[in-house]
């Protein structure tokens, strides 16, 4: 792999879980509103603020993308986006946060694992320690949450492995997907994404806002719009660009671990939200998390090309002198 285009990739990764980070926050700053109403109002806006973006190359993405290309945008912005949210949501309801985060934060050692199957991807075996400290972590940032609540409905832990296995395959296919195009831009495809995002979005709101909306007043509408524009702003679209250039130049064993910093991140601002310190367990989890990222970047680092001896270049460049005989 190129050196400047994985350090990019790498930075690109690290940009988009720190915005996507910002995403844990949106429910404290809503309380009031549901879930459902918040995911409706996000994608919804997501959908508006791509289409305005996307408005000036329509006609070329029209003319340049074929019916399967807009099938894959479907599906994506199904597994990615809906159809992870809702089983997100049902987990939470059901089996609590701590069951929830729980599964949800295995994603990076599963989409490691499904991407070392890729034809020229790092060896699985290379990647061990990577997957032991990033899971090592995941068990200590969760001790407590599990320490503290009682066991979890079994409807619930299938929703999460639902949600779970609903990630995995958008950010596979994501990635795949963008490795095929030639005629669409990382950026692009993200706006193109978030335009399908939010059509499916609108069927999600007719059941979202079809009750519990006369509690709320006209002021209370203004901030929860600003809020959910905010988040399709820098989450969806700025973060996903971010997020789909990592995926156009990193591969998915990389990529998988890049999902790390999302956890991070939301901790960061978790710990700024509540005022206080980490404690030792999540300081722990955090340290291991970051060595894990650390050790798979190491795993994909390319070899040097072996450099020619300097005596080598010297014989290399020599030339014998013509001799030139008197007539």
């Amino acid at each position: 792999m190129d050196a400047n285009k994985t350090s990019l990739g790498i930075a690109a990764g690290i940009l988009a879980g720190a915005l996507w980070g910002l995403v844990f926050l949106a429910p404290e700053l809503t309380r009031g509103f549901t879930p459902a109403q918040l995911s409706a109002g996000r994608y919804i806006a997501y959908g508006f603020v791509a289409a305005v973006l996307v408005a000036r190359s329509w006609r070329r993405l029209i003319a340049g993308l074929s019916w399967q290309e807009w099938r894959g945008l479907v599906w994506l912005s199904l597994t990615g986006n809906i159809i992870y949210y809702v089983l997100l949501a049902q987990a939470v309801q059901l089996g609590g946060v701590a069951m929830a985060s729980i599964v949800i934060g295995l994603l990076p050692v599963v989409v490691t694992v499904v991407g070392s199957r890729d034809i020229g991807a790092v060896p699985l075996r290379r990647l061990i320690p990577s997957l032991v400290l990033s899971t090592a972590g995941l068990i200590c940032i969760s001790w407590q949450t599990l320490s503290a609540h009682g066991n979890s409905s079994l409807t619930g832990l299938l929703c999460a492995i639902g949600a779970l296995v609903s990630w995995t395959i958008y950010a596979v296919g994501n990635s795949r997907w963008l490795g095929k195009l030639r005629n669409v831009t990382s950026h692009e495809w993200n706006l193109l994404t978030g335009l399908v995002t939010g059509i499916e979005a609108l069927l999600l709101a007719v059941p979202a806002f079809y009750t519990g909306t006369s509690m709320h007043h006209s002021g209370d509408w203004i901030y929860f719009a600003s809020v959910v524009t905010g988040i399709a702003i820098f989450c969806s679209i700025i973060g996903n660009g971010f997020w789909n250039y990592a995926s156009r130049v990193l591969p998915l064993t990389l990529m998988g671990q890049m999902i790390v910093f999302e956890t991070l991140f939301a901790a960061f601002y978790g710990f700024l939200w509540e005022q206080r310190w980490p404690t030792g367990a999540e300081s722990a989890a955090m340290t291991l998390l970051v060595a894990g990222v650390a050790a798979c970047a190491l795993a994909h680092r390319s070899k040097k090309a072996p450099q020619p001896d300097v005596c080598e270049i010297k014989t290399s460049s020599y030339r014998e002198p013509v001799k030139r005989h008197k007539a």
